[in-house]
């Protein structure tokens, strides 16, 4: 059932930190098809500042727009909503998702029981998952519990098993990580573990790192602890291990993709505490160098890979806690970036969702901020740079 919440419209207009792009390593070098990241006080989701730990992007009642499921609580609980996009990145209506507050850290979408409509899977703190299907007007069946109740901090909906349904592995902060088996119906089976039973994993991205044509899974490891890839030998076992990073490491996320051209995937890591890094995929589950993108200390809370310049090539956003948040516009070999910041220095954005809410050929990047607004900002053409 769709439950309306009233909000009203900011009545004044919020201006973010930008800053002038500069170019990470090899400065004498002009940015290709610089981007900037901005938003004003319509483009943000509601008045209320949340616990919100992570936002994800779907069109959820065939309308063509691309809307967004927002999770709220972490270890508080709080309500979930859903923000139908009007067109042109306008939120205009907010549904609740759920009929009581979670704990919730992840939500994800995808249509879990091959009806043709997106589903919403929502991971919470030490309470049941829950599954919501969809009617295809984004209205959402009671959430059916799925899973072991743990301390939950990430969710990955892919096909692990290729059978051509959507399964969810959930990671566990110093607890068990797994998986459940979707029967092609929304019937999520019994969990199956995967890496250390005390691993602190904080993200897992699913991707064929050894080109076997199974899919591997990397895991990003907060708390001092060896990040790792679990290679597939599949039959969807995981126990040869390939460490990566310094071995005590405080990584929160990861993402993958063909950084620098050469066919073999790539990791890029936000890490806290310490530099975010590229590794370079050496196409047989290791790494043939990194790159480290500063010398300083980051907080850095998630990374998604995407072309924010439609270029062709792939670059990086980082979502940051206490320090803006960063673009780095890949100036095609991987180890080159324009780099820019977007959002407020004090916000603490947990996560962040890259998409074109605005239909204008050119990804937008939504934030998941935690005690404070979650923002669109849209994606627009750098004018009048300085040189």
């Amino acid at each position: 059932m769709k439950v309306p919440v009233q909000s009203i419209a900011l009545m004044v207009l919020i201006c973010f930190v930008l800053s002038e792009p500069e170019l990470l390593s090899g400065a004498q070098q002009t940015p290709i098809s610089e981007r900037i990241l901005v938003s004003n006080a319509r483009t943000s989701l509601g008045t209320q500042a949340n616990l919100t730990a992570s936002v994800r992007a779907g069109d959820l009642n065939a309308d063509g727009n691309v809307d967004v499921v927002v999770a709220n609580g972490r270890h508080w609980p709080q309500q979930n909503f859903i923000f139908l996009n009007q067109g042109n990145a306008r939120f205009n209506q907010v549904w609740l998702l759920g009929a009581n507050h979670s704990t919730s850290y992840a939500s994800e979408i995808a249509d879990m029981d091959g009806d043709g409509d997106l589903d919403v899977v929502v991971g919470n703190d030490m309470a049941p998952n829950l599954l919501f299907l969809n009617n295809g007007r984004a209205e959402f069946q009671k959430g059916v519990p799925f899973g072991n109740v743990s301390s939950v901090r990430s969710l990955t909906l892919c096909d692990l098993d290729s059978d051509g349904d959507v399964d969810v592995l959930v990671t566990c902060r110093g607890r068990q990580n797994y998986y459940c088996l979707n029967d092609g119906k929304a019937n999520l089976g019994t969990p199956h573990p995967f890496g250390e039973q005390t691993d602190s994993t904080i993200d897992v991205v699913v991707a064929d790192l050894n080109r076997d044509g199974f899919n591997d899974l990397v895991l990003a490891n907060r708390d001092h602890q060896q990040n790792f890839v679990l290679l597939n030998d599949g039959k969807l076992g995981f126990g040869q291990k390939i460490p990566f990073g310094t071995g005590r490491d405080e990584t929160r996320s990861v993402a993958v993709g063909d950084l620098n051209g050469d066919g073999h995937l790539d990791l890029a890591l936000a890490n806290i505490g310490e530099p975010n890094q590229i590794l370079f995929g050496n196409g047989e589950g290791g790494f043939s160098n990194s790159k480290l993108f500063n010398d300083f200390r980051n907080s850095s809370y998630a990374v998604a890979v995407a072309d924010m310049n439609q270029d062709q090539i792939p670059d990086l956003v980082f979502a940051n806690a206490g320090q803006p948040n960063t673009m780095y516009l890949n100036q095609g070999d991987g180890t080159r970036y324009a780099v820019s910041q977007f959002g407020l220095p004090e916000a603490r954005t947990y996560g962040l969702v890259v998409e074109d809410f605005n239909e204008d050929d050119f990804p937008d990047v939504l934030t998941a901020n935690s005690n404070g607004l979650n923002w669109v900002y849209l994606n627009r053409a750098k004018r009048n740079i300085k040189k």
